[in-house]
């Protein structure tokens, strides 16, 4: 009893010590991020000849005669409208992007919320004046009737495209531009294709069946190539064609300056570089993190030609009535606290522009030196890769696609997996997680589990979000094996078709 009254009270005063020192430490970095803020401002203008805008800069009304985009924002949603000659088109965008309050201003919005919560049972005014308050305060570019919003920032990248033309499809200065990140600015055609690593069987054997692989956030084709792919058997590599794709801005694929890196982007390059170039005509898809959502996007998009769904730690946090769906995600993805270390990272990547850019300076546009230092340190090729991963992204690509396909997707999912159950019922779902994973909670696969009853849910012991795949690949496909026939092992279901070291 008296043991766990003390660790009752030592858990307690750690929280309160990481409530305490999370507030500090992030306080601190939305002040650095004004800074840094002005100092891109003038780098920019230095290296480039002009004012590139940002996302703590926004409401230039007037430039809606001047250009022919408008970011509209209704219930909660954003999207930017495309003024064409013939058409218009919508760009799904997050308003994450430019709806980031400052801690204390979250803090203080929070405690006046509550003492107007407290309030209310008193007054029936005071309940009008709290729900009055919630509204105005929800977006700060939003009415509450129906009407829009103009962000400067989306207006400005997207100024130049009204005639097909891009205004910075290259690398930006503070980006790298060596081969490998930039090769695609030089090659014919490689600004509209994805970077695809691919396997096919011998010469004049004709495939059964293709699987996709679509990696995570910040992650490259490797996460699959250097784990899953070499651990093929021959009876495997001659009956099935395995694709692992680069997404957008990552890895070897192109990283435009000007792109939105929007769900609709990523899944229409997906389209072009495996579906339509290798006509694939069904497929299962495998897919990790951020690689789920668009996993289930393609799914809704293809109904009859996905045949299997295998997902590993999925982003998907059902949003509770009465909240705003992208900026509750952002809340749960990047908590702001300093502990664990990868809720730090993520908090980082997701709320600070400019703070995430200074290190995607530091460490992408010298990704050579890092990675030297690495393979100085350690000859482990695992770890080798997934620091080649990590570094070949672009700041705008990494920004955009956090922004705009995990917060942004929000409001989808639910579509998603209610289509997945309803309309596929043919499509086998697995669900895989590891139970030590920090930054994405098990809850989010038992919620997938939740709308989709069918699915094959299996948490791993002792893993976490990177290691429910790597150094565990033995274990990954047996697991999967168990939970439901995984795509690899397809259509017979014959374990002789991988094999292990």
């Amino acid at each position: 009893m008296g043991a766990g009254v003390v660790r009752s009270a030592a858990a307690m005063a750690a929280r309160l010590l990481n409530e305490v020192v999370s507030f500090l430490v992030f306080t601190a970095l939305d002040l650095l991020d004004v800074v840094l803020c002005l100092v891109y401002k003038v780098l920019d203008y230095a290296f480039e000849a002009e004012w590139r805008p940002c996302y703590c800069s926004y409401s230039a009304r007037e430039m809606i005669t001047s250009s022919g985009k408008i970011l509209v924002s209704e219930n909660g949603g954003s999207k930017v409208v495309c003024l064409c000659s013939s058409k218009i088109h919508l760009e799904d965008i997050s308003d994450t992007l430019y709806s980031r309050p400052p801690l204390l201003a979250d803090v203080s919005r929070y405690t006046v919320n509550e003492l107007r919560r407290l309030s209310s049972a008193r007054s029936c005014h005071a309940v009008a004046s709290a729900v009055s308050a919630n509204a105005a305060a929800r977006v700060r570019t939003m009415s509450s009737t129906t009407t829009f919003s103009i962000n400067s920032t989306i207006v400005e990248m997207l100024q130049e495209k009204i005639g097909g033309q891009q205004s910075h499809p290259i690398p930006r200065w503070s980006d790298c531009a060596c081969k490998r990140c930039a090769g695609w600015c030089s090659s014919s055609g490689s600004a509209n294709l994805l970077h695809v690593q691919a396997h096919f069987p011998p010469e004049g054997v004709l495939a059964v069946e293709d699987v996709l692989f679509i990696h995570g956030f910040i992650s490259s084709s490797a996460f699959w190539t250097e784990t899953v792919f070499p651990n093929f058997s021959e009876r495997a590599r001659s009956n099935y064609r395995f694709f692992a794709v680069d997404l957008l801005g990552f890895g070897r694929s192109p990283k435009p300056a000007d792109s939105l890196y929007t769900l609709r982007e990523h899944v229409d390059m997906i389209e072009r570089s495996v579906l339509q170039r290798h006509k694939v005509r069904s497929f299962h898809i495998v897919a990790h993190s951020l690689g789920s959502i668009l996993a289930l996007a393609l799914a809704v998009k293809y109904p009859n030609a996905v045949k299997s769904l295998t997902l590993l730690a999925p982003p998907y946090f059902p949003i509770p009535k009465g909240k705003q769906g992208t900026q509750y995600v952002l809340r749960r993805v990047a908590p702001r606290r300093v502990w664990p270390m990868i809720a730090l990272g993520a908090s980082v990547a997701c709320w600070y522009e400019h703070i995430s850019r200074t290190v995607s300076l530091l460490m992408c546009k010298h990704h050579r030196f890092w990675e030297f230092i690495f393979r100085l340190l350690t000859r482990n090729r695992i770890r080798t890769f997934l620091m080649d991963g990590f570094f070949c992204h672009t700041h705008n690509a990494a920004w955009h696609t956090l922004h705009n396909v995990i917060c942004g997707s929000a409001g989808k999912i639910d579509g998603y997996l209610d289509a997945v159950r309803e309309s596929m019922r043919s499509c086998e779902v697995t669900v895989l997680h590891g139970r030590d994973d920090d930054l994405l909670p098990v809850s989010c696969s038992t919620a997938v589990k939740a709308r989709v009853p069918r699915a094959h849910l299996r948490v791993i012991d002792g893993k976490d979000h990177i290691t429910i795949v790597v150094g565990r690949q033995k274990a990954f496909a047996e697991s999967s094996s168990r939970s439901g026939p995984p795509p690899i092992l397809k259509p017979q279901c014959d374990a002789s078709l991988v094999k292990f070291p």
